[in-house]
């Protein structure tokens, strides 16, 4: 559903949102790289269909194919995500648990419903970092978590500095909560309103869990059964690895998801979740085969989309003031009646 705010007016022109655009992606950049101590690799744009590297996100989307006219019976598939590419590359070049590795990512992701924060076009950061078996661990996973907000709470000084206009709105800490714990203290509501209660409230949150059954049978929303963990019970009586980090975006008054990331599958989640989903013969793909013949380590990671960044930290209300995409006609006429110019 399309949100236009009453009374938008853009704090930067277009120009000047260019130069910021810049200037934000190049310091968050630089402080993620820092921060988690990855080292930047080129992104490839496709991989090769039918081997499993490509991502299908929550395990239904279509990515976009073409043959491939040199190499007889292949197709290329231009990638969703990068989460398993990235793990072949960690092993690949040899890094150590405490290291990793990220890579500016383009995607086109066909199946999106377009909307105030959903392009065809995706563009974000795809980390990876090595871990040891005793960081598999709800500690661990929130470590890391704390760590990316220290960056997000960074850069919003550095715009905040930059652009006087913009006034900071981030919270000091983050709220960490479990997807179960939401839905039993919002039981009346339905995802996307438990996220926007609770992010209406606290302005900054970790939702654990997201793709693991919850007590009523329902997921919080859909994970793919083959790189993030959701399904692993923990100490604390929980399940589940992973999840999404959200802040309060007071531009379209929307729950806004900057990233989705956790601890990765190990032999014995991946072989738990595909029997979950009934996709037990993806066992046979190239990438399940090497994770299954332990060939690769483990693994945390995850992406941080780089549009849905700026248009939060420079209080745009579309996606589409920072990244040139396709829209449909009517979106475009609406959109510019009400002040929001797309790109």
């Amino acid at each position: 559903m399309l949100i236009l705010p009453p009374n938008y007016k853009p704090l930067l022109g277009i120009k000047e949102t260019e130069r910021a655009i810049k200037a934000l992606k190049d310091f968050f950049e630089l402080n993620l790289a820092t921060e988690l101590n990855l080292s930047r690799v080129t992104a490839p744009l496709f991989v090769q269909g039918g081997t499993g590297i490509n991502d299908d996100l929550n395990g239904i989307e279509r990515p976009v194919s073409i043959p491939v006219k040199s190499v007889s019976g292949v197709r290329a598939e231009i990638v969703q995500s990068l989460a398993k590419w990235k793990r072949m590359q960690l092993e690949a070049l040899g890094f150590t648990p405490g290291y990793g590795l990220y890579a500016d990512m383009n995607a086109i992701r066909p199946d999106e419903v377009l909307d105030n924060t959903h392009s065809l076009y995706v563009d974000q950061w795809d980390w990876e970092r090595v871990i040891t078996p005793a960081e598999r661990s709800p500690e661990f996973l929130r470590k890391i978590v704390r760590k990316i907000y220290t960056m997000l709470k960074r850069t919003e000084h550095f715009v905040c500095e930059h652009y006087h206009g913009i006034r900071p709105e981030l919270p000091e800490e983050i709220t960490i909560v479990h997807a179960e714990e939401l839905l039993r203290r919002y039981p009346g509501l339905n995802p996307k309103e438990r996220e926007n209660a609770l992010l209406k409230e606290c302005r900054a949150a970790f939702i654990i869990g997201i793709g693991g059954a919850l007590s009523d049978g329902t997921i919080h929303d859909g994970r793919a059964p083959d790189y993030d963990d959701w399904s692993t019970r923990t100490a604390e009586g929980w399940q589940g690895l992973n999840g999404d980090i959200f802040v309060w975006d007071s531009v379209i008054n929307m729950a806004l998801e900057l990233s989705s990331m956790g601890i990765r599958v190990d032999k014995e989640a991946l072989l738990r979740q595909l029997e979950i989903r009934e996709a037990t013969d993806r066992k046979n793909l190239l990438w399940h085969q090497k994770l299954l013949e332990d060939k690769m380590p483990g693994w945390i990671g995850g992406g941080i989309g780089q549009a849905r960044l700026c248009m939060y930290y420079l209080r745009k209300a579309h996606v589409g003031e920072i990244q040139a995409s396709l829209w449909p006609e009517e979106m475009i006429e609406e959109c510019r009646r009400h002040n929001i110019r797309l790109l």
